[in-house]
């Protein structure tokens, strides 16, 4: 047996992507260790000795070369493990710096069969990528992986069938800090990535973690409600909106790609409950809400407030209000809070029903942690009460 011990052990990947002025180094996903690891384990059992290192080309058309930090034969030679050290990159992830080690052993049966060990979640709830009761490897890991295997077993003329076992010490207590609890995948992280790359402050794999929500969602009701964010959450549950059967699912700043998500999932009805700072973008037709691409909450409550009778004065000070509760305060002085949210109101069902596009019927409820509720659309009217 080797290992290598002390700091990160590195491979010559070296591709980076531009975020505002920095170049971020990507890094590559525990699927693709787990395949570099797995496709060195085979060459080990079946010649004896491991290689000093690993290489494969991932989906994303990049090749990635990683060093071994330990190989071992077990059982007297008759079963073979390697391991990869994450590397995430610039990314910010709790698998960086972990070990990702793949254990192999021939088999009767023909072709590569893969298993989840120490480490490695097993799926507990319908609507992911994988059944329940099957260790959490995705689909694209586990293609990955039986890839890298079936190479090496072809360049050295070996015709049988491999065990492959996956492990990530340490894995059960990392996944604790991952979405992986909430969804279902028990007793440790995730085998994940569909490109088999990192891509360093990544968006879109928040917007998969949405999708992945939202598909288990579905299998449970064709009813949904979503929320941005913590504050919604707090809301639904302090006013019983939470008890009435529709799953929730955070959609953080992605609006609409969970309004696209919920179209594509087959749920009929949808409900959008958000805080006033959030939902109200959302009348200007913004749907992702995150202050780097719009930030027009005083303008929207000025141009609203503007066809409701507000004077000059009213106007200029809700352009200069330093959050959507002093604008409400504002109106409120004026006596048009009223007329303005119901405006603003319908300006979101506007906006949100041209998203949905007739695939499901949607409402919007909204609210402030200052003032409470603020009002709703008929159209969450309606579906809230059918759910009571």
């Amino acid at each position: 047996m080797f290992s290598t011990e002390g700091g990160p052990v590195t491979g010559n990947f070296e591709h980076y992507v531009r975020s505002g002025r920095s170049m971020l180094r990507c890094g590559y996903t525990t699927g693709t260790c787990a395949a570099l690891a797995a496709g060195a384990a085979a060459e080990l059992l079946l010649t004896g000795r491991a290689p000093e290192e690993a290489s494969l080309t991932t989906p994303k058309g990049l090749e990635v070369t990683a060093a071994l930090t330990a190989a071992e034969l077990l059982e007297n030679g008759l079963e073979a493990r390697c391991a990869v050290q994450k590397d995430a990159g610039d990314d910010y992830d709790v698998t960086d710096g972990m070990q990702v080690w793949a254990t192999v052993r021939r088999t009767d049966a023909p072709g590569v069969r893969i298993d989840g060990g120490e480490g490695v979640g097993r799926v507990t709830k319908p609507g992911l990528d994988q059944p329940v009761g099957e260790a959490a490897i995705n689909r694209v890991p586990r293609r990955m992986i039986v890839e890298q295997v079936e190479r090496v077993c072809a360049r050295l003329g070996f015709t049988g069938g491999m065990a492959v076992v996956i492990s990530i010490p340490g894995g059960a207590e990392r996944a604790a800090k991952t979405f992986n609890p909430v969804m279902g995948v028990v007793g440790g992280l995730s085998i994940l990535g569909t490109s088999g790359v990192v891509e360093p402050m990544s968006e879109q794999a928040i917007v998969d973690t949405i999708a992945v929500q939202m598909r288990q969602a579905a299998a449970e009701s064709s009813n949904l409600i979503l929320t941005p964010g913590n504050y919604g959450e707090d809301f639904l549950k302090n006013t019983g909106l939470d008890g009435l059967g529709a799953p929730v699912v955070k959609c953080s700043n992605f609006l609409g790609e969970a309004l696209d998500i919920a179209a594509n999932q087959g749920f009929q009805r949808v409900v959008l409950v958000g805080h006033v700072g959030k939902l109200v973008k959302a009348a200007g037709g913004i749907m992702n809400t995150h202050s780097k691409y719009a930030d027009c909450r005083t303008e929207l409550f000025c141009a609203h407030a503007a066809l409701r009778g507000a004077d000059v004065e009213l106007c200029r000070n809700l352009m200069a209000a330093a959050t959507t509760d002093a604008c409400i305060g504002l109106l409120d002085q004026a006596g048009l809070r009223r007329a303005v949210l119901d405006s603003l109101m319908d300006a979101i069902q506007l906006h949100l029903e041209r998203r949905a596009a007739g695939a499901y019927q949607i409402g919007a409820v909204m609210f402030s942690n200052v003032y409470g509720p603020l009002g709703q659309t008929e159209q969450a009217k309606e579906i809230l009460e059918g759910w009571k």
